[in-house]
């Protein structure tokens, strides 16, 4: 399984960004996908995912500001991040997950992409 990520950036306080990941090869079987960040000297934690029944989690840190989305039909997931802070700069990854029956089979991370809120 590949995972490309795309759409980080340099973005003023409060503004938007929006990330893709796209996600190929032997994707039978994948059903979570979600982002993750890691700032610099933290330990790298959850943005938002969807679960294995479908449903959204989201850090509270993020609730309300980014939007998690996705296109099965282009096996894509999206990250629209609104009112960014300074506090969002982080490499933000692409994760995907397959299970089969609720039995955890493995996971997979994309390369990263940078995210940069500054003014």
């Amino acid at each position: 399984v590949q995972l490309q990520a795309s759409g980080g950036g340099l973005v003023q306080p409060g503004g938007s960004l929006r990330l893709s990941c796209a996600a190929s090869g032997s994707i039978f079987r994948i059903n979570v996908m979600g982002w993750y960040r890691q700032a610099p000297g933290k330990q790298r934690e959850l943005v938002a995912t969807f679960t294995t029944g479908g449903s959204t989690v989201y850090a509270d840190s993020v609730k309300g500001r980014f939007t998690i989305s996705r296109d099965n039909a282009v096996n894509t997931v999206y990250l629209q991040m609104n009112s960014l802070t300074p506090e969002d700069t982080a490499v933000y990854y692409c994760n995907a997950e397959k299970w089969s029956d609720y039995v955890f089979i493995a996971t997979y991370w994309g390369q990263g992409t940078q995210v940069t809120v500054s003014s």
